[in-house]
């Protein structure tokens, strides 16, 4: 029986992603809402952290059906370029019994 992935990420934007008008930023952060949407994921939480951290600016958790949904995710966020404009690190794994 598969189980919950989840995924910690820590991220910060890239050069590329301030060149973005405001609205275009808004509408990329739509997409990355629809791409966990599409494959059956969830926000569990997404933190502002730059007021404490130099690396990165937030971090978050999400939570992913099984392992497949998360492939499914990251090929997602290729096709739509995320990584041109965010820096990232994430971490996946399943609860503590």
């Amino acid at each position: 029986m598969a189980q919950p992935i989840y995924k910690v990420w820590f991220l910060k934007p890239k050069d590329a992603y301030y060149q973005l008008s405001p609205e275009e930023r808004d509408k990329m952060q739509k997409k990355g809402e629809e791409a966990l949407k599409k494959v059956g994921a969830e926000l569990v939480v997404g933190c502002y952290s730059v007021w404490c951290s130099e690396n990165w600016m937030g971090f978050g958790v999400e939570k992913f059906p099984d392992y497949e949904a998360v492939r499914k995710h990251s090929q997602l966020l290729l096709e739509m370029d995320w990584y041109k404009y965010i820096e990232s690190s994430s971490y996946l794994g399943t609860e503590t019994p």
